[in-house]
């Protein structure tokens, strides 16, 4: 049985919240790779949050906000 297609809103919310996840990054003062390194991602991977080609799971979204140092609900809400 073929999945539901996406809603259309979705595609739009996954790509704000890698504009809001890249602000994050640069507010921190760090690279993708450094970011990376802090929650145990490689560079590829964040690079693939920050422009809608992936999404993270609940466990990287904790990590990310911690790493960032800002509340979640500021990266996805």
């Amino acid at each position: 049985m073929p999945l539901d297609p996406m809603p259309d809103w979705v595609p739009a919310r996954r790509r704000q919240f890698g504009e809001r996840l890249r602000s994050a990054r640069l507010h921190a003062n760090l690279t993708q790779e450094q970011l990376g390194e802090r929650i145990g991602r490689d560079r590829r991977t964040i690079h693939r949050w920050e422009y809608a080609a992936r999404v993270p799971d609940l466990e990287d979204l904790l990590l990310l906000a911690d790493a960032v140092g800002v509340p979640l609900r500021d990266l996805v809400d």
